[in-house]
């Protein structure tokens, strides 16, 4: 199952139509996605515009592969669930989002095995369409001593 989320403050229908669009060809994937406040409906795909708290875990649980934004909350709940995901950032410049701090934040998720980033519509469409999602790294427990050694020194100074 892919579980598509796009977050809760904003809509993100270009992702949730990418992915719709995609559907139409690949009819037998089951998919449930939660949309927000889009406009868009998807006509390919189960959906919801926001989820409870457990509604979120339980579809998390289920997927095979997670399509999200590039929101915190979204990529921590799959990296903790060990998730395969696909991800496309919002970008400012298409008034998906204030500003491009998705851009900065997927620069470090496309070193990390299990999470494939897209830049565009295309891109997604390849990526689902591979299905060789590889499982996320188990997440450490703790920060790593580089993070703890520069928070340290940020404290210390005068």
């Amino acid at each position: 199952m892919i579980f598509l989320t796009v977050g809760t403050q904003l809509p993100f229908d270009r992702l949730v139509a990418t992915v719709d669009a995609w559907l139409e060809s690949h009819a037998t994937t089951r998919t449930f996605a939660q949309i927000g406040e889009s406009p868009y409906r998807p006509n390919h795909m189960e959906w919801a515009n926001f989820l409870t708290a457990t509604q979120f875990r339980e579809h998390v649980s289920a997927a095979n592969v997670i399509v999200s934004h590039a929101g915190i909350g979204s990529l921590l709940m799959s990296l903790m669930a060990r998730k395969p995901m696909i991800v496309m950032p919002r970008q400012a410049a298409l008034n998906e989002i204030r500003n491009d701090h998705q851009l900065a934040t997927v620069k470090w998720l496309r070193e990390l095995p299990g999470i494939t980033v897209v830049d565009d519509e295309d891109g997604l469409a390849t990526a689902l369409s591979r299905r060789d999602w590889q499982q996320p790294d188990e997440m450490p427990r703790t920060a790593s001593p580089k993070l703890l050694a520069a928070v340290r020194d940020f404290i210390e100074r005068d």
